[in-house]
C-alpha cells in the first residue's frame, strides 16, 4: 500500500517518499550521534566532583535551550525554509558538542550543553514540521513511525559505541562523535532534502492572506486534545531525560555495578527490539486511531521504568531496556501524528514548535526534579515516580482526550 502518491512531486524534482529517505538518513546521523551520549553524560558531569540535581542539570539545560528555540524554529522554517532550519540547527550543535567535549570546568560543560541543545532544538523541530508537510491523515501514522523508529534506533544504537569508546578513550569523545553526526546532518539537510515549506499566496485580499502566528497559535492551544497530547509528551520527556539520561546509567554503574559498555548493551538490544514494532504500531495508528496505541504504550513505558528501578541484576536491567525499547518505539509516532491531525497543513510549523514546546518543557523539568528526588530518596524512589507519572497521564488521556482519526479501512 503506498505512503505517497507516485505522480506527487510537489518538492522540486523529489516526491514525498524521497523526502523520507533523507529525512531519515539525516536523522539517524544525527541521533547515533546524541544516543552515544547517553551512557556517559551522567558519568561525565560526575567527573567535575558534583551532586546528582546538578548532573541532572546537564540534562535539564539542554532542554531549556531546546525550549527556547522551539518557537523560533517555527517561525525560520516558515521565513527561511525547511532546509535552512534543519541546516542551521546541525551547525549549531555540532559547535556546542565540540565545545562539551573541550570543556575544563563544570560550569563550562552547562553552557556548551545550551548551545548544543538550541541546535537540536532546530533539527528535531523542523524535522517534524517536514513530516507534517508531506503527509496525510490517512497514512500519518505509518510515515511518521518510520521516520520516528529509524530515530530511535539510532539513539538506541548510539551508546553501544558510546560507552565503548568512554570506557577505552575517554569519556569526552562521544561528544565528538555527536559533532561528526551533527555536521553530517547539517550536509544531508542542505544538499539532499528538498524544500517542503507549502506556497501560500499573499495578495490585496485579506483571505488570501496567511493567518497571524498568534491567531495560528490561540487556535491550537484552544484545543483539549492538543493540550491533553502534549501533556503526554510533556510526561515522557520528564520520565526520558529524569530518569533514562539521568539516573539509569547510574543505577546500572553505581548500584548494579555494569559497565557503561553493558550499560550501552542493553540500551541497544531495547532499540532493536523495539524497531520491530514500530511499523505495526503505525499501522494500527491509521487503521484503528491514535488513542489505541498511545495509552497502552505509554503504560508499558512507565511499566519499564518500575522494572528499572527493582532490578535486582544484569538481566532484569536487560528486560527493564527491551520493554522501554518496545514501548517508547511504539508509541513514538502516534503522539505527534495526534497533534500534527488537529491543525492544517499550512499551520504545521506553529503547531509541531508549540508541541515542541510543552513537550520540552518536561525536558528542563524532569532532571532536575527526578535528581532532587534522587539526592533525597534514592535513584530507585525517583525512577518510581517517573513511572507512576507515565501511568497516571496515560489513563487521563484514555478518558479526557478525543480521536483526530480513526478509519473503517485502509484504502
Amino acid at each position: 500500500m503506498a505512503l505517497f502518491d507516485a505522480s506527487d512531486s510537489r518538492y522540486g524534482t523529489q516526491d514525498g517518499r524521497t523526502v523520507l529517505i533523507w529525512m531519515c538518513v539525516l536523522i539517524a546521523v544525527n541521533q547515533l550521534g546524541f544516543g552515544a551520549v547517553i551512557p556517559v553524560l551522567p558519568l561525565y558531569a560526575q567527573s567535575f566532583d558534583v551532586s546528582q540535581a546538578a548532573i541532572g542539570s546537564t540534562v535539564a539545560i539542554y532542554g531549556l535551550a531546546r525550549l527556547f528555540t522551539a518557537v523560533p524554529a517555527g517561525r525560520i522554517a516558515d521565513l527561511l525554509g525547511r532546509r535552512s532550519a534543519l541546516a542551521i540547527g546541525g551547525v549549531i550543535s555540532a559547535i556546542g558538542n565540540l565545545w562539551c567535549a573541550w570543556a575544563a570546568t563544570f560550569t563550562e560543560l552547562v553552557m556548551a550543553r545550551f548551545v548544543a541543545g538550541a541546535g537540536a532544538g532546530l533539527t528535531l523541530t523542523a524535522g517534524m514540521i517536514v513530516l507534517a508537510d508531506i503527509t496525510t491523515i490517512e497514512r500519518r501514522g505509518r510515515v511518521m513511525a518510520i521516520y520516528h523508529g529509524v530515530f530511535l534506533f539510532a539513539v538506541g544504537m548510539g551508546p553501544l559505541p558510546g560507552g565503548y569508546l568512554a570506557e577505552n578513550f575517554g569519556l569526552h569523545v562521544p561528544f565528538f562523535i555527536y559533532a561528526v553526526g551533527s555536521a553530517g546532518a547539517a550536509l544531508v539537510a542542505w544538499l539532499c532534502v528538498a524544500e517542503t515549506r507549502p506556497v501560500i499566496a499573499v495578495s490585496v485580499g485579506a483571505a488570501d492572506r496567511p493567518m497571524p502566528y498568534f491567531t495560528q497559535l490561540k487556535g491550537v492551544l484552544a484545543s483539549s486534545g492538543f493540550r491533553l497530547v502534549s501533556a503526554i509528551s510533556f510526561t515522557n520527556a520528564v520520565a526520558r531525560t529524569g530518569a533514562l539520561f539521568s539516573i539509569i546509567p547510574l543505577i546500572g554503574t553505581v548500584q548494579l555495578q555494569l559497565s557503561a559498555t553493558q550499560v550501552g548493551f542493553s540500551i541497544a538490544i531495547g532499540s532493536i527490539m523495539g524497531l520491530l514494532f514500530t511499523y505495526p504500531a503505525g499501522v494500527l495508528v491509521d487503521r484503528f486511531g491514535r488513542k489505541v496505541v498511545i495509552v497502552p504504550t505509554t503504560i508499558g513505558s512507565g511499566l519499564a521504568f518500575l522494572l528499572y528501578a527493582i532490578a535486582p541484576d544484569f538481566g532484569w536491567f536487560l528486560v527493564a531496556s527491551t520493554l522501554w525499547g518496545v514501548a517508547s518505539s511504539a508509541s513514538g509516532s502516534a503522539p505527534v501524528a495526534y497533534a500534527t491531525d488537529i491543525a492544517p497543513r499550512e499551520q504545521a510549523a506553529t503547531a509541531m514548535s508549540a508541541y515542541r514546546s510543552l513537550s520540552d518543557v518536561g525536558y528542563v523539568i524532569g532532571p532536575i526534579l527526578l535528581g532532587a528526588i534522587a539526592d533525597g530518596l534514592g535513584m530507585s524512589a525517583a525512577v518510581m515516580v517517573a513511572s507512576g507519572m507515565l501511568i497516571l497521564v496515560a489513563l487521563v488521556f484514555a478518558v479526557r482526550a478525543p480521536e483526530t482519526h480513526r478509519a473503517e479501512r485502509l484504502s
